[in-house]
């Protein structure tokens, strides 16, 4: 599509940046014309010259541009993405047709992803709530039916009752809210953070507020870390959860082998950008490898007992999953029964200016 003069040139520039969706104009052989910011916020990697599908390569949209090149005035349709998370666009393919010039088509895309991950997150919250919570409030109700009868005049059971409650209560209390801080991750899984956060000072603080919880169980914690900073791309408050659900479960699960391990190091890994990694071992009893995929599954506990008694809610290492995809880091486990396991977070470095210009903020 040529443009007629400069002032066509401004006028649709001006229209683009004037639009918050994002909006691709492709000429006849859909080749990129033009982007607004929008489009080149949530696809970086589209460039002016290069064909629509070297980037967005999902078969309904190359044959909506197709319809539309053909002849059709209008084509709509959906764009799901899976990597590197999941992203849901409604999109509107439109022919622009002038005399004396080559059939062109605007694309205009409508992000659909928090409202598909809303509506996902009441259903979700409603079916995992009902379940989880319905034996901790069963248990609840007949000790209270007890209280009101049989035990009404009974202290001793009342105080081994009332105590029995309060921590059914208290289960039901850190489900709520797990599942709360799930559904908000979840929802903003798509938005990769952008302020500079120092993995080391986040881990050396998960140890100091875990500390109690060792000493109680006699569990020594080595932290080694190294002496510079270790800057990436992140959510202070969401990484600090994944540093504390990580070292948590070392203590609880995997204390019986007396001593946890916590390291922050760099890393430069084939095939991967520059990173900085949390790890976490133990030397307790292991998983067994039949485990390992389903871990970071809502509610998957490896022995629902042990992990109740613990007082987990098995949405611990479904939290860490998804804030470190928010991250668009890698989380891997490691384990074998008898030897422990080590669980690794991997996150992108910010590059050294960076770090600068950030972490002084």
């Amino acid at each position: 599509m040529a443009l007629a003069n400069e002032r066509d040139t401004a006028v649709l520039d001006a229209v683009l940046a004037a639009v918050a969706d994002p909006l691709i104009v492709v000429d006849a052989a859909a080749v990129i014309l033009r982007v607004n910011d929008a489009a080149q916020q949530a696809w970086p990697n589209l460039r002016v010259g290069s064909p629509l599908s070297f980037t967005l390569r999902e078969p309904d949209l190359v044959d909506a541009v197709s319809e539309v090149l053909a002849g059709a005035p209008l084509v709509e349709g959906t764009l799901l993405e899976r990597v590197p998370v999941i992203r849901s666009f409604g999109f509107r393919a439109t022919a622009s047709v002038s005399p004396g010039r080559a059939r062109a088509a605007v694309l205009a895309f409508r992000d659909l992803t928090e409202a598909r991950r809303l509506e996902s997150m009441r259903t979700d919250f409603v079916a995992n709530a009902s379940h989880e919570l319905r034996t901790p409030l069963a248990s609840v109700l007949g000790f209270i039916e007890t209280l009101e009868g049989p035990a009404r005049h009974d202290p001793a059971a009342r105080e081994r009752f009332l105590s029995i409650m309060r921590a059914q209560a208290q289960r039901m209390a850190r489900l709520i809210d797990d599942l709360l801080s799930l559904s908000r991750v979840e929802m903003s899984e798509h938005r990769r953070p952008e302020d500079s956060v120092d993995l080391v000072a986040v881990a050396s603080q998960a140890v100091d507020t875990l500390k109690p919880i060792a000493d109680e169980r006699g569990v020594i914690v080595e932290v080694i870390v190294p002496d510079e900073p270790q800057f990436v791309l992140g959510d202070r408050d969401e990484l600090l959860r994944v540093a504390d659900n990580l070292i948590e479960n070392a203590l609880k699960y995997g204390g019986s082998g007396g001593r946890v391990a916590v390291q922050v190091e760099a890393v430069d890994e084939t095939g991967h950008a520059p990173a900085a990694r949390l790890s976490v071992r133990d030397w307790g009893p292991g998983i067994a490898l039949q485990h390992l995929p389903r871990l970071t599954e809502r509610f998957y506990r490896v022995d629902v007992v042990d992990s109740r008694s613990q007082g987990g809610t098995g949405l611990g290492l479904a939290l860490v999953k998804h804030i470190v995809n928010r991250h668009r880091g890698r989380l891997t486990v490691e384990s074998r029964p008898g030897e422990g396991a080590v669980f690794r977070v991997s996150l992108p470095r910010t590059p050294e200016a960076g770090q600068e210009r950030r972490s002084n903020r």
